[in-house]
């Protein structure tokens, strides 16, 4: 026996991104743990996305999603240029030599 689906409608809202810059271990390790400065103001942006939203925001909850990242360019510049330029060779002493 085949059930029928009933097709429910979900709407999609732009995601709210906070950027929070550089910060302190101290500080990430208190978001982590649900306290501190940066949980303040992550707290406060979810607050007022609320009141934005007005009475759409009713019945609803808001549920933060923290990403965290470090940023390492050195490498991976490098290992971009080795995909890119497989043959090329990086000496800085090339630059002295004199072709025939």
């Amino acid at each position: 026996m085949v059930k029928d689906t009933t097709a429910t409608s979900t709407e999609m809202t732009q995601p709210v991104i906070i950027d929070l810059g550089k910060q302190r271990s101290k500080l990430i390790k208190e978001l982590k743990n649900g306290e501190g400065e940066l949980w303040d103001e992550v707290l406060e942006v979810a607050d007022e996305v609320k009141e934005m939203l007005g009475a759409e925001a009713e019945g609803k909850v808001l549920i933060p999603v923290i990403m965290l990242y470090q940023e390492k360019l050195g490498r991976r510049r490098l290992d971009l240029e080795k995909l890119i330029f497989p043959l090329m060779v990086n000496d800085d002493d090339d630059d002295d030599e004199e072709w025939p």
